[in-house]
């Protein structure tokens, strides 16, 4: 099958978690908001398909992702259905259900990693709420971020061995998606993450295993790996960051 992503063009944003599972894995797919006009793709494509397009289902933000008849929107719901066809976690029950917990406790992170640089409004530019932005990422490093690597990192020790995972004991969808943020939160706050990765050294380790992975490798040093930057989720601005 070749599965269709529908996000938004220039950025990473909530999109790469699901490119990085797809690339983890070697699946076929089109990333519909970086392809050319020409070529049916294009931030138009992408609008067009959220207000129902062809398949008559309108949908609040992307990403979205076409797999044949079968249309799957929010980050959690998208890898909660692809996981299992890419054999990136376990079809148990229990499996299944720990690894969406912890994909939603990320979610959670994420939201709150994007209010820091945008505490009022996701409509306002950054520098109409930089007082109130300074105030939330303040509370943020000094409290919120801690609480989740934190969390991460008892949940890695718990399965410690040579190689701890998030999911029982193999590689899972949930792995890259803490890659892909702590990645973030290294280019958005890097001070404040230089002072706490001593503490996470499991998560840590899970990072560096995870940008080995031989297929993920080959995409994080090709053009189709997104650069950060100051128009996506993860931002620095060094006056935030502790």
């Amino acid at each position: 099958m070749t599965y269709e992503l529908y996000y938004w063009p220039g950025i990473p944003g909530r999109g790469e978690f699901i490119r990085l599972a797809l690339e983890d894995a070697g699946a076929d797919y089109v990333d519909v908001g970086n392809q050319l006009s020409s070529n049916g793709g294009g931030a138009g494509a992408v609008s067009e398909f959220l207000h129902g397009g062809e398949m008559g289902k309108p949908h609040f933000a992307p990403p979205v992702l076409k797999a044949g008849e079968i249309v799957v929107s929010h980050v959690a719901n998208i890898l909660q259905f692809l996981a299992p066809r890419l054999g990136l976690v376990s079809d148990d029950d229990a499996s299944l259900v720990w690894a969406n917990g912890l994909q939603l406790t990320l979610t959670d992170f994420v939201a709150e990693i994007h209010d820091t640089h945008h505490p009022i409004g996701s409509s306002l530019y950054y520098e109409d709420q930089q007082d109130e932005a300074a105030r939330r990422a303040t509370i943020f490093v000094q409290e919120r971020l801690p609480r989740f690597l934190h969390y991460f990192e008892r949940v890695l020790s718990v399965n410690a061995g040579n190689e701890a995972y998030l999911v029982g004991t193999a590689h899972s969808y949930v792995d890259l998606s803490l890659f892909q943020v702590v990645t973030g939160l290294r280019y958005a706050f890097p001070r404040a993450m230089g002072r706490l990765e001593p503490e996470i050294p499991e998560v840590t380790a899970l990072v560096d295993r995870v940008s080995q992975r031989p297929k993920l490798s080959a995409y994080l040093t090709s053009d189709r790996r997104l650069d950060f930057n100051e128009g996506g989720l993860f931002r620095h601005y060094p006056e935030l960051d502790g």
